[in-house]
């Protein structure tokens, strides 16, 4: 089993996401800091996946094209745009999937490659939020916004069951 952290928006968010992946075993939802800064912590996900069901390349690009990856705004230093690599094959392979992802985005990605730091995982309430509450306004609002550019775009890597029984 592989890991790797992603961050860019709410982790509830991210968190539905990468939970509705076939392939993904295990979604952990909090705050990740860079190895050269413990202290800079930004809301992310550690995903856990079986590489033999989903590769990196497809987490990267699910990422990217769930959350503002393009967009500079006043929130980043709460949601900062990554990919959190724990060795330096991850490290590596990541830098040269978002120079090749690049090709399809109009604007600049600003989704960088952070050498994983340090977690914290979120109050254990907001854990598993999405699939707990998916008539909230927020989670009506924002996450299924999110899971239906996964429907439309990724649909091959859903867990279909998983988001349609989210919707009833």
């Amino acid at each position: 089993m592989n890991k790797v952290g992603l961050g860019g928006s709410c982790h509830w968010c991210t968190e539905a996401i990468f939970q509705s992946l076939v392939g993904v075993v295990k979604v952990e939802q909090g705050f990740i800091a860079p190895k050269d800064d413990n202290d800079a912590f930004s809301e992310a996900i550690i995903v856990y996946y079986n590489p033999k069901e989903i590769e990196l390349k497809d987490l990267i690009e699910i990422h990217l094209y769930t959350h503002k990856s393009t967009s500079e705004h006043s929130m980043r230093d709460k949601y900062r745009s990554a990919v959190y690599g724990f060795d330096n094959k991850t490290m590596l392979a990541t830098n040269t999937l978002l120079n090749l992802l690049q090709e399809d985005f109009d604007q600049q990605l600003i989704t960088k490659t952070v050498r994983f730091g340090a977690f914290k995982f979120s109050d254990n309430r907001f854990h598993d939020y999405y699939y707990s509450n998916p008539k909230k306004p927020f989670c009506e609002t924002y996450i299924a916004a999110k899971l239906q550019v996964l429907l439309n775009k990724f649909s091959k890597h859903l867990i279909l069951d998983k988001i349609n029984s989210s919707h009833e």
